[in-house]
């Protein structure tokens, strides 16, 4: 069965926009005082259990965070923000989607502990590791969506031809 590109542009828009409202509603919860109030035992926590040869890993961020957990904080809410903003708008979509799947990598990685400590009892490997997926589909899925839609890359690309290698055009 063959694909209607523009239909197929139209899908991958809603997908991305869908995406951009959880980041959003994700990102609200970054802003309350309890998220940057407990930043640090968050942390913390993710590396209770963690196999030894891990420590190193763990350590390198408790020790990290523990100098201005705050401000941590307040950076991860801005850039859970920014990569909201820029999935329900279409901003800098190829830009957005490497970077988005990093970070979430990144969150998966440190604040879930890998999605860790693995035993009899783990139920599942973490969420943030979904995430960087679903950017990683959504950067192919953009690509294979011609024109794409619903993209504010698309007003910039036509004044400024070179912003296209940012946009996943």
């Amino acid at each position: 069965m063959a694909v209607n590109s523009s239909k197929l542009a139209k899908h991958v828009a809603i997908f991305r926009m869908v995406f951009g409202l959880i980041w959003a509603i994700d990102a609200v919860f970054k802003w309350q005082p309890s998220f940057a109030n407990g930043f640090k035992d968050m942390i913390n926590s993710a590396a209770q259990g963690q196999p030894s040869w891990l420590h190193s890993w763990f350590n390198f961020w408790t020790q990290l965070i523990a100098h201005n957990p705050h401000l941590f904080a307040i950076l991860t809410a801005v850039i859970e923000s920014l990569i909201a903003v820029a999935l329900l708008i279409g901003f800098a979509r190829r830009v957005t989607y490497i970077s988005g799947a990093l970070f979430s990598l990144l969150i998966w990685a440190v604040a879930e502990g890998f999605g860790g400590p693995y035993s009899s009892s783990s139920t599942d490997i973490g969420t943030a590791v979904m995430y960087a997926l679903v950017f990683f589909a959504l950067y192919g899925l953009d690509r294979m969506a011609r024109p794409p839609k619903w993209t504010v890359d698309n007003y910039i690309s036509k004044r400024i031809k070179w912003w296209s290698k940012l946009a996943n055009h």
